[in-house]
């Protein structure tokens, strides 16, 4: 369902003309809740240590993970120690919970297993993103600075720098807001954060918005080139091992089309099959590929270890970030966090 709104949301038809008004009303409400934090008539918290935010204005796959693993291992090399939090999106704990390395997705959301895994960084989760932070805090006081995966509209928790990620190649789809389209608040969002990382690869001079007005730039790609098999036992095999072999490539993901691209890209060629974002695997949506090599990206790898899968393999994905002239962002996060604290 998820990947056919967002197929919708890339045009318009007459079923976007009838959701414009729920559209306006949600902009509406939006703009509201925005100025009435800003004016302090909804209260917004600070806490004890700078604040991270991570996230972006459009539903869909940007690649917010890879970007806040790749944040907190810059962190680190910095010498912070860091700690992230999330909302948890598709697990069932309804308060905060802390993410081990065995949790159990489905209780506190496939994403945030696999930051806690790539990190070994302290990782809560919560939709109170405020008491997620301060449980995560007195649970590991030597944590000086958080990361906040996909918090850019929760507004309760006062922040100190904020990214969003964009994806040039997809833009904003019909630029209208929920339900009518894919955003969440207006492009000119954009012009207040403190950086935009650029995932896609065409030029974001594209963007119906005005560059000058625009925070700094800087592109993200995603490098990988070696499969591990997701039984937990550590085999890693070079893209050599599948190129005569019949594969299944399976993706439950935000934008599916990033994966199956890379995989074009490392020269395997391979059936898809698209799963909802956020999906919970079971052996059944495994079992119609008896017989074939299944591929498959990390973040569908935590679900489906439990699934005794015997030739399933998932490809680990480093963000590489390319700075413009200038500064990093590394360099520019620092320099900010200097300024604020």
């Amino acid at each position: 369902m998820s990947n056919w709104l967002q197929k919708q949301w890339l045009c318009y038809t007459p079923l976007h003309i009838l959701l414009l008004p729920l559209s306006w009303v949600f902009a509406g409400l939006t703009c509201l809740r925005r100025a009435l934090y800003r004016l302090g008539l909804f209260k917004s918290y600070r806490l004890p240590v700078p604040v991270i935010i991570v996230g972006n204005i459009n539903v869909g796959g940007t690649g917010k993970t890879p970007l806040v693993i790749w944040i907190v291992e810059q962190l680190k090399k910095q010498g912070y120690t860091p700690g992230v939090v999330s909302r948890g999106y598709g697990g069932g704990y309804k308060n905060i919970a802390e993410v081990f390395v065995n949790s159990h997705p489905s209780e506190v959301g496939d994403e945030p297993v696999l930051i806690a895994r790539r990190t070994a960084s302290p990782m809560f989760v919560g939709a109170n993103r405020v008491a997620a932070g301060r449980a995560l805090l007195s649970a590991h006081p030597e944590c000086n600075i958080l990361v906040s995966d996909d918090g850019l509209q929760h507004y309760r928790l006062q922040r100190d720098f904020e990214i969003a990620l964009i994806n040039s190649d997809l833009q904003f789809g019909n630029q209208l807001l929920l339900p009518a389209g894919p955003l969440r608040e207006k492009v000119t969002r954009l012009q207040g954060v403190d950086a935009l990382v650029n995932s896609g690869s065409a030029d974001v001079r594209n963007f119906n918005i005005t560059e000058k007005l625009l925070p700094p730039i800087f592109s993200m790609r995603l490098q990988g080139d070696a499969f591990e098999n997701i039984s937990g036992i550590k085999q890693i095999k070079s893209v050599d091992y599948f190129r005569d072999k019949p594969l299944v490539a399976i993706a439950g993901i935000g934008n599916p089309e990033r994966f199956f691209n890379q995989l074009i890209g490392l020269g395997l060629q391979f059936e898809r099959k698209i799963f909802a974002d956020h999906h919970v695997f079971t052996e059944q949506d495994l079992l119609q590929f008896a017989n074939k090599t299944l591929l498959m990206t990390e973040k569908d790898a935590v679900k489906c270890q439990m699934l005794n899968a015997v030739d399933a393999w998932y490809l680990p994905v480093t963000a590489v970030l390319d700075k413009p002239s200038g500064q990093s962002l590394t360099a520019h996060i620092l320099q900010k966090l200097r300024m604020n604290h």
